[in-house]
């Protein structure tokens, strides 16, 4: 190991420039705000601000899923897990892929045919407005919020690493300049701002994840094998690996994180694999495009992008470890989240981290500028537009309804703010996971009851909603991953409880359960044409378009 690390950390100390750095990161913000500016002047009405005006093209809008889905997690927070962790880290990965199947085979197509800007318009349309709409407000907060959590830690972590900060006060600074931008993307753009922004990201990201790929595999003659050689012999002789135990090669075999809880890595994979199909953010950029048949082409269109990507994680998270360790990835500024950006440091000097860090942030705004609008539309349109006014979405209303998404969306970005500068040195793809849990209890079985169960009634959505998310934060504030585990949110204290750091586990069928429960006592009262209506659409696509424009 004596041989890697002085290699790995001399850079990082003596090549690192700061003034680079952010003038790299500074220069894409000025573009990416002139292009949210420009798509701001057809922001008219709450289908342009919520939905983009439905303009979007189905590869377009794929495009832009990736970019909204290729988080700080997969960037940041799966490189550290894979650079750490090894074959444990990788299930990140995988999880997140497969999840797309069945947000292709169950969701997509049937939520663009049924809904019109939010989840919440799938959930009600058969049922009664008020509780169901509420509900489902509620849960898309509570996911976006964990998601947001996610994001702000990652940009903590990577401005920690660009600037050499260690004081947790200006690492907090610096997160709130990254919510006040994400604000103003939001505010001005809406989400035809928002979707270019995330598509110019999407480009970024996988063209430069693909570069480093390239670059790490000709370091090591493109071959692979030798570049987990040399990442099983580095990692064997870290401290990294003496302070768990481990040997070299187990960076290549299952168990390294989650052996000693087998259990724990099952609730992780149920939650990766069932959240994405859950998540508001996601749901609602299937409403950017003009029909159902562009909704399924753009999910093909994302499941090649995302696939290509987590390709280069693999090769990227066993580069950090083979090229920078363990070790000086766990001790520099950021911790874990900081392996993709020293690897860039390793190959190409500050220039290539400069560029691969703004190519980092940029991922990190265009995702929380996604989850905000998401977060802003809910409560207006939700809440405020259907719950308060009683649908009146017409004439004045609407702009009404925008308003209160723009008011609403400065309220979570400091809520956002906040709860990032709480989050600060987890790893990121650890609290997207915590996200994904709680969108597959609260949001995926009502969404999937709505969708194919006739008999579903208000009260199993709302039992389905309120247990499935109840559950997953209260297992979630009383597990290892808030106090007393290896890395908690809370130092200092111990009052866990429940043994897993995920709850997917036990909330998941929570969720479903209550669903059941839920419809099987009471009698179906709703609408049955409104049922016939919903299947016939959701299947057929018929009226779709006709309702979408009102």
């Amino acid at each position: 190991m004596t041989a890697v690390l002085p290699l790995a950390t001399a850079p990082a100390q003596a090549e690192n420039n700061p003034v680079l750095n952010i003038s790299i990161f500074l220069a894409f913000v000025i573009v990416t705000l002139v292009i949210v500016f420009r798509a701001s002047r057809n922001n008219r009405s709450a289908a342009d601000y919520y939905a983009a005006g439905r303009s979007f093209t189905g590869p377009q809008n794929g495009v832009a899923i990736s970019g909204d889905y290729l988080s700080a997690a997969s960037f940041l927070g799966i490189c550290g897990a894979i650079a750490v962790n090894g074959y444990d880290g990788f299930l990140y990965s995988i999880g997140f892929l497969v999840a797309w199947l069945v947000a292709l085979l169950l969701v997509a197509e049937l939520m663009r045919n049924t809904g019109k800007f939010t989840m919440a318009d799938v959930l009600s349309f058969r049922l009664k407005q008020g509780p169901v709409r509420t509900a489902a407000a509620v849960t898309t907060l509570v996911v976006c919020f964990f998601y947001l959590l996610a994001q702000m830690a990652g940009a903590g972590g990577l401005v920690a690493l660009l600037l050499g900060i260690t004081d947790k006060t200006l690492v907090g600074v610096v997160i709130a300049v990254v919510g006040v931008l994400m604000i103003l993307y939001v505010l001005i753009g809406g989400m035809k701002g928002t979707t270019w922004v995330q598509i110019v990201k999407a480009v970024l990201l996988v063209g430069g994840a693909g570069i480093m790929s390239i670059w790490v595999l000709a370091v090591n003659g493109f071959d692979f094998s030798a570049l987990l050689e040399k990442a099983v012999t580095v990692y064997g002789g870290s401290e990294q690996a003496a302070a768990v135990g481990a040997t070299g090669t187990s960076i290549l075999e299952p168990g390294l994180q989650y052996g000693a809880n087998p259990l724990d890595f099952v609730s992780l994979a149920l939650a990766l694999v069932l959240g994405t199909a859950g998540l508001p953010h996601v749901l609602m950029r299937f409403y950017t495009v003009p029909t159902a048949k562009e909704a399924r082409r753009s999910v093909v269109w994302a499941i090649w992008i995302i696939g290509v990507f987590y390709l280069f994680t693999l090769v990227l998270g066993y580069g950090a470890a083979a090229l920078v360790g363990p070790d000086a990835i766990l001790a520099a500024p950021g911790g874990v989240n900081s392996a993709a950006p020293l690897l860039a440091l390793q190959l190409g000097g500050p220039v290539l981290l400069g560029i691969i860090s703004a190519v980092a942030f940029a991922t990190i705004l265009a995702v929380v500028a996604g989850l905000t609008i998401t977060a802003a539309t809910s409560f207006a349109h939700d809440i405020y537009a259907n719950v308060l006014k009683k649908g009146d979405g017409s004439g004045s209303g609407s702009v009404d309804e925008v308003k209160i998404a723009r008011r609403t969306v400065v309220v979570i970005g400091i809520v956002a703010i906040l709860g990032g500068i709480l989050a600060q040195g987890q790893n990121v793809a650890f609290l997207v996971a915590l996200a994904f849990a709680v969108a597959a209890s609260a949001n995926l079985p009502t969404i999937l009851f709505s969708l194919f169960w006739k008999r579903f009634t208000t009260r199993g959505a709302v039992w389905s909603m309120v247990a499935g998310l109840s559950s997953a934060i209260v297992l979630i504030i009383f597990s290892p991953a808030v106090s007393g585990g290896a890395t908690p949110m809370i130092q200092g204290v111990d009052f866990h409880w429940f043994p897993l750091s995920n709850p997917g586990i036990v909330s998941i069928p929570i969720g479903f359960l209550a669903g059941i429960v839920g419809t099987l006592a009471s009698k179906p009262t709703e609408s049955a044409k409104l049922r016939a209506e919903m299947e016939v659409r959701s299947m057929t696509g018929h009226g779709a378009e006709k309702a979408a424009e009102h």
